[in-house]
């Protein structure tokens, strides 16, 4: 059970195995904070698993700032469980993208990863459905690394997990954006929310 919806079998093991690949890359690699690796379960994979859980139809995903894999590789868990969508996941890093590589390996999770800055990975992505972010940047920077994959897509999907700041965030935003806004309450922080964002457009 994650987030009190059950899992496939399949799924429960490939992110079993997930997480320990993640413990044993983390041990070189800082991919997480050290205070949150006693709750990885409930901190980081369930969190990251409400964004397949609201949107279970097979997409063309983008995962900006993949890092860790949270929630990039997860959502390509669940992507193999339908044998059908993809996950491009974006990380400057190199050895962080070398991890994330490792994970999609060994899971045979559906995903590529693209080992560049975010501002280059439009061109090298082309169109996608739906975006992702989390722990990556305010509101009003990630509208501007999503905008590129607007003008390929109208009915373009963004999907960030924000923490209980996040209004300040909106607010802000709206000075420079036009979007259409969905708040769902995050299942594993009551202060946390996941912002759903459509029909993003500069104001200027």
């Amino acid at each position: 059970m994650i987030n009190g919806e059950s899992v496939s079998r399949e799924t429960q093991e490939r992110l079993e195995h997930f997480v320990n690949i993640f413990k044993k890359w983390n041990a070189t690699t800082n991919l997480v904070a050290p205070s949150t690796l006693g709750d990885l379960w409930s901190r980081h994979i369930a969190d990251s698993a409400q964004i397949f859980q609201l949107s279970r139809v097979p997409k063309i995903w983008v995962d900006l700032g993949s890092g860790g894999g949270f929630p990039g590789i997860v959502t390509a868990i669940f992507m193999a469980e339908l044998d059908d969508g993809w996950v491009h996941l974006v990380e400057s890093n190199n050895k962080k993208a070398g991890f994330l590589r490792s994970a999609l390996r060994e899971t045979g999770a559906r995903g590529t990863v693209h080992p560049v800055r975010i501002e280059a990975a439009p061109p090298a992505i082309g169109r996608c459905d739906a975006i992702s972010a989390r722990a990556l940047a305010e509101l009003d920077l990630l509208f501007k690394y999503v905008e590129p994959w607007t003008e390929k897509n109208e009915n373009l999907r963004c999907y960030f997990n924000k923490g209980r700041d996040y209004e300040a965030e909106v607010q802000k935003a709206r000075g420079r954006w036009d979007f259409d806004l969905l708040r769902h309450q995050s299942s594993v922080e009551a202060s946390s929310v996941v912002l759903e964002i459509t029909h993003l457009a500069s104001k200027s």
